[in-house]
């Protein structure tokens, strides 16, 4: 009997432009949140935070979430995870700015971020359903 094979074999991926796109997301969001714990009153995200009237508290803790989702993309596994922590707080972020702060020509750099980062989160997760 021959043997049927309607769907060609996948070609293995490289895994190095899957790496790269995580490594330049990691250490943009990395830095960006170690940005965020100086507290220099003239620093750009103190007077951020105190326009948004959430609290410093807030600032570190956004500080805290950007790092440690950054450090989570670069672990294969959990980079989705991490991938869908920092499209939250992209979101978050540019409506807080247009909506709370009133600038919304200023919300359009983290909105582009997140479209950015969404794009690649849903690329990855059909990835990881097809796989």
């Amino acid at each position: 009997m021959a043997d049927l094979d309607l769907l060609p074999e996948p070609e293995p991926r490289s895994p190095v432009p899957d790496l790269a796109v995580r490594v330049g997301v990691a250490t943009l969001f990395f830095v960006l949140g170690l940005d965020k714990f100086p507290s220099s009153p003239s620093s750009h995200w103190v007077v951020v935070f105190e326009q948004i009237h959430a609290g410093q508290w807030f600032r570190y803790f956004t500080g805290v979430v950007e790092c440690v989702a950054a450090l989570l993309v670069l672990i294969p596994r959990a980079a989705l995870v991490g991938l869908i922590l920092l499209c939250c707080t992209l979101l978050c972020a540019s409506l807080i700015v247009a909506f709370v702060v009133h600038k919304p020509d200023e919300a359009t750099f983290p909105g582009f971020l997140f479209l950015v980062l969404a794009a690649i989160t849903w690329t990855r997760g059909r990835r990881k359903v097809k796989a």
